[in-house]
Formats: C-alpha cells, structure tokens, sequence
C-alpha cells in the first residue's frame, strides 16, 4: 500500500515538474524521443497534404469534364425539343391532308384536275415527311451512341475513385499502424523506468495480446502487476470503455496480482482524460 502511495506522490511530482519547469519539461520531451516522433507526423502530414491536393486536382478534372457531360446533355434536349416540335410540324401537316381528303371527296366529281394536282403535292410532301422521319432517325442513333459514350466515361471515372479510395485507406493504415507502434515502443520505455524504480521486475510484454478473444494492443506483466495498454491516436469515451471492460477480463485471469489499465494517445481531449482518470485509468499523452 505504501508503494502505491509513493508512486501516486512522485507521479504527481512529476507532472506538476512537467507544468512548471520548463528545462525538466524539455529534457523529458528529449529523452522519450518526443521531437523524432514530432518529425515523424510532420512528415506523414506532408505526404498526406500532397495527396489531398493530387485527389483535390484529380476531383476537378472529374467537375469539368461532368460540367462538360451536361452541356453535351444540355444540347441533346435541345435537339430533342427541335424533333418533338417537327413532329408536332408533322402532325399539324397530317391533320391538314385529312382536312384536303375529306375536301377531295365531297368535291370529287367536279374538281379531279385540282384533287391530283393536290395528291401530287401531297405526296411530295409526304417525300419530305419521310426524309425528315430519316433524318431524326439517324439522330436518334448518333444521341445512342454518345449516351454509351457517357456510360463509359462514368464506369471509369468509379473505377478511379475506388482505386483512390483504396490507396487512401492503405495510407491511413500504415500510418495507424507506425503511430500505434511508436507509441507502444515509447510508453514501455517510461513504463520500464517507473516499474524499476517501484522494484518491480517486467515477466512479460507481449504486442497485441489475445486473451479470451480480446485484443490488448500491449500486455505487460510484471511480478507484482500487469498492465493492460490501449493505444489510440485521437480516444473517445467508447474506447475507456473498451478499456474497462479488458481489465475486468484480465482481473479474472490474474485474480492474485493486480490489474492497471493504461490510455495512450497523441491527441487527448480534456473531457476524455478526465474521464479516463476518474474511472481509475492512467492516461500517458505522446
């Protein structure tokens, strides 16, 4: 009991050292590495900012060439409107060879000259009908095939997006994973040297521990204690929970020593850490 009084006495020691004293604070920010890892995320930053800016790049060519796929559609509709308002040309024409039919047979007998002078020009008529009936045709095939056009250009703008998306996510993984391994790395160098001055002797460090199909990101046992580690860059409340719930599960299996749980992040919210203590947690910030 008395050692762990002691330790709460030199932990509070230390941070109100770290607060106040800024030679102590740079010395320790020194010793963990913390400037490597510093340059290490600035890096990833850099690499991350290029690829926002190839992906914002990549994404404009994607607006100027929709913006040029609607003004294509937008002269579509007009020749669609063009041929809906010929046909309608073409309905008013036929509606007056019914009305000139209907006048052919009541003047039949006494007007045959002025009747097949108008069949000929009827039929003339329907010759034109007919060439444009062709000519909306062959447009309406010539629409077709630049609809299939568009399809394509679609189907491989999607093939594109997913690969980029596919990258990003790698990148976002590999960064996760180099984060989480450093901080791992960084925290069991604080842990050994406050564990030895405690007396206390490491049995055990194992990554990414399994235990009842749990997974620990760092398990360290020590002859007195063992120390479930979760590690995150940016934790929330679900995540001390997560914690919780790990050290309730290790307790089970470890009943005659006891049982910490650890939050290590890089980017602690005020309200998450405060709460992280207040459920008995201990909170390391890299």
């Amino acid at each position: 009991m008395s050692s762990i009084v002691d330790a709460e006495y030199l932990k509070k020691e230390i941070l109100k050292l770290l607060r106040e004293d800024e030679e102590f604070r740079l010395a320790v920010a020194g010793l963990i590495g913390f400037g490597e890892v510093l340059k290490r995320l600035d890096r990833h930053e850099e690499e991350l900012k290029r690829l926002r800016e190839d992906f914002l790049v990549f994404v404009k060519e994607q607006e100027r060439k929709w913006e040029e796929n609607n003004r294509r559609w937008e002269e579509n509709s007009k020749r669609w409107e063009e041929a809906y308002r010929r046909f309608e040309s073409i309905e008013l024409e036929l509606k007056k060879l019914r009305e000139d039919f209907n006048k052919f047979v009541e003047l039949e007998e006494k007007r045959w000259e002025e009747n097949n002078r108008r069949w000929e020009e009827n039929n003339k008529r329907w010759e034109e009908n007919n060439r444009r009936w062709e000519e909306a045709y062959k447009r309406f095939e010539a629409i077709e095939r630049r609809l299939e056009e568009h399809t394509k250009i679609i189907m491989e703008l999607v093939s594109r997006v997913e690969s980029l998306e596919h990258r990003v996510s790698n990148i976002e993984l590999a960064l996760g994973a180099l984060t989480e391994a450093s901080i791992a790395r960084y925290l069991y160098e604080d842990l050994v040297e406050e564990l030895s001055a405690r007396g206390e002797k490491v049995l055990h460090r194992i990554r990414n521990h399994r235990v009842d199909n749990i997974d620990i990101d760092l398990f360290i046992e020590t002859d007195k204690t063992v120390y479930v580690v979760e590690i995150k860059v940016k934790p929330r409340y679900s995540d001390v929970g997560s914690l919780i719930a790990k050290v309730d599960v290790v307790k089970s299996k470890y009943p005659n020593k006891n049982v910490v749980g650890i939050l290590a992040a890089t980017l602690n919210g005020r309200e998450v850490e405060e709460y992280a203590k207040q459920k008995g947690v201990d909170v390391y910030r890299f």
